[in-house]
């Protein structure tokens, strides 16, 4: 790209109730070895009674904020997506906003595009970061995803967020966005009416034409906009719906699974879906040393992808010793097991609660 634009802060957070794929097959009479073989997970997190899309962006964004180490209020724009935001008129963007102390000069708004509402909210920043609209913007892409109980979702559906400021400043970015290529069509794979309570999907028909076309397309798109190949980067982020998919991808376009897993996460927390791709990119981001290149591709049923180019800078560095909060690696040790029970409670699966 013409103006050089990156990431100046990122944070997540990861609810630390957790439930393992033993306790949900228990109650449904399945083997969980077939699962846990089958979707390449062994466990998954679950918001507590109190915990939402919203709190789980607020407390992400405030350790993007504090990574940064910038005053939250001269962020111009503030973009939350997701498939679970807590209000159905009622914006999460301005919630997250005020909580951080970035109210009242932005703009602010919420996105919807299944689990890549958080990277598109990252282009759009980017977009008017480079066009000088604003100085930062953020882009959060949190879930606390619904799985319908007996559902193969309900194995994988988890809780989780990611927040990324975007800058231009040369000297405050950790890593810089080189170019982004995005790949859409109309691919009802994945959907939830409104009002009703739980997704419903197309089975293996999320798979071939819907995942692995989108993800191989954007991410090979990359490649020929940016003149690039897969041997040119370090580490491969790909959406992360189970634990399988991504290393497929990565064997489809022979890439070698070892710069994949690093940034796998969801066979300890689940998908997180808007936040999945994105926590990803910051469990690499944890580890990456600077001249490193990352390629970050989500996915969104429905269906899209969107695919970035990323250098890691020597700022990275710098501003990894300076947090003091909450990384990535912290919230995944940090668990609390329950049983179906809680779990039912806290996701409110009885219609009494």
């Amino acid at each position: 790209m013409n103006i050089p634009v990156g990431i100046v802060g990122y944070g997540t957070c990861v609810p630390k109730y957790r439930i393992k794929v033993e306790e949900i097959a228990k109650i449904w009479g399945e083997e969980p070895d077939r699962i846990k073989k089958g979707l390449g997970i062994l466990e998954k997190s679950l918001p507590d009674v109190d915990e939402d899309a919203a709190t789980l962006a607020v407390e992400a964004a405030k350790n993007a904020v504090s990574f940064a180490g910038i005053e939250a209020s001269k962020i111009g724009a503030c973009y939350v997506g997701s498939e679970s935001h807590p209000y159905a008129v009622k914006p999460t963007a301005s919630i997250v906003a005020e909580a951080i102390g970035a109210t009242p000069e932005l703009t602010a708004a919420d996105l919807e595009f299944a689990c890549k509402a958080g990277t598109a909210g990252i282009q759009m920043c980017m977009g008017m970061v480079a066009s000088g609209m604003i100085r930062y913007g953020l882009a959060v892409g949190t879930d606390t995803s619904q799985g319908r109980p007996g559902d193969a979702l309900e194995y994988s559906a988890g809780a989780g967020a990611a927040a990324y400021l975007i800058g231009k400043e040369k000297n405050e970015i950790v890593a810089e966005i080189e170019d982004t290529y995005s790949f859409t069509t109309d691919t009802p794979d994945f959907w939830r009416r409104q009002g009703a309570d739980y997704p419903s999907h197309g089975g293996r028909f999320t798979g071939a034409p819907a995942y692995f076309k989108h993800v191989t397309s954007a991410t090979q798109g990359l490649f020929e906009k940016t003149a690039t190949r897969a041997s040119d980067y370090d580490y491969f982020v790909f959406h992360q719906p189970n634990g399988k998919f991504p290393l497929q991808v990565a064997e489809k376009m022979g890439i070698d699974i070892a710069k994949v897993k690093p940034g796998l996460f969801t066979p300890v927390i689940g998908n997180t879906y808007s936040g999945a791709s994105p926590i990803g990119l910051a469990g690499v981001l944890d580890i990456a040393k600077p001249g490193q290149r990352i390629v970050i591709t989500s996915f969104g049923s429905g269906a899209g992808s969107d695919s970035f180019a990323i250098k890691v800078t020597d700022v990275l560095l710098a501003k990894r010793e300076a947090y003091k909060g909450w990384k990535l690696a912290d919230y995944v040790a940090n668990k609390t097991y329950v049983d179906y029970g809680v779990y039912v409670k806290h996701r409110r699966k009885l219609k009494g609660l």
